[in-house]
């Protein structure tokens, strides 16, 4: 019984909630100060057709750098609860033929295609962290097609500090030499709409692939291991 009431009242709470927001809702006509500013500044002042891109990356870069930072924060945990060791050579476990030959086919095309994702971000829909997790989805692609395989956890970490330090670097250097944080009039605009515009909307961007990439790589590489282990101890 006190479910029941429970329930009715939670339901009716709920839609109360729905009333009262239904009843006052009021159409918005125009846009928001700051995102009217970013539709009509944004193109001329950082040079990259991909609005969304321009915020992410320069105008919120402060933002963007404490979404990395959470994400390695996020890979540096998973590090620290999965127990690594070196697996057997062989544990006699096989993969499907199938798997390991679309695995070698695909792993370059799809790395590729994360290059261009990351690349373009300034131009097309996508970005830095659409990217890196394509770039993910290839080394998953290979823990699967063959579980011992040797992925370098030494590779994985230069790239994602290197990437890391050298956001920092070209952010703190926008302070100095430009207008502000990540400021992307370091280089040259560019012709808009071309490949070679935005700046170096571009150069972050790939950054921020290679850095979101390793991160994501590292916890699948770690996990892929863990199972292994697993496997071999049974």
């Amino acid at each position: 019984m006190i479910r029941k009431i429970f329930t009715a009242s939670l339901v009716g709470g709920f839609g109360y909630l729905l009333y009262e927001f239904f009843m006052n809702f009021h159409q918005k006509v125009g846009l928001p100060t700051v995102s009217s500013h970013y539709i009509q500044n944004g193109p001329g002042e950082l040079g990259a057709a991909n609005i969304v891109t321009s915020v992410v990356v320069t105008y919120r870069g402060l933002d963007t750098l404490g979404e990395v930072t959470v994400l390695f924060a996020a890979a540096a945990v998973v590090g620290l609860l999965i127990k690594l060791s070196e697996p057997e050579k062989d544990t006699g476990r096989g993969t499907s033929e199938l798997l390991v030959t679309g695995a070698g086919l695909l792993f370059p095309l799809i790395m590729l295609m994360g290059i261009y994702v990351f690349v373009n971000g300034h131009l097309t829909p996508g970005g830095g962290f659409q990217g890196g997790a394509i770039i993910a989805s290839g080394v998953v692609l290979l823990v699967l097609a063959n579980p011992q395989r040797h992925i370098s956890h030494l590779l994985l970490t230069i790239i994602e500090s290197t990437s890391g330090v050298t956001y920092v670097a070209i952010g703190t250097l926008g302070i100095f030499l430009a207008g502000g944080f990540l400021d992307n009039r370091l280089l040259p605009l560019g012709n808009y709409g071309t490949l070679f515009s935005g700046g170096l909307i571009p150069v972050i961007y790939s950054i921020i692939g290679l850095k979101v990439g390793a991160e994501l790589s590292t916890v699948v590489v770690n996990m892929g291991l863990k199972a292994v282990e697993k496997e071999d101890s049974q």
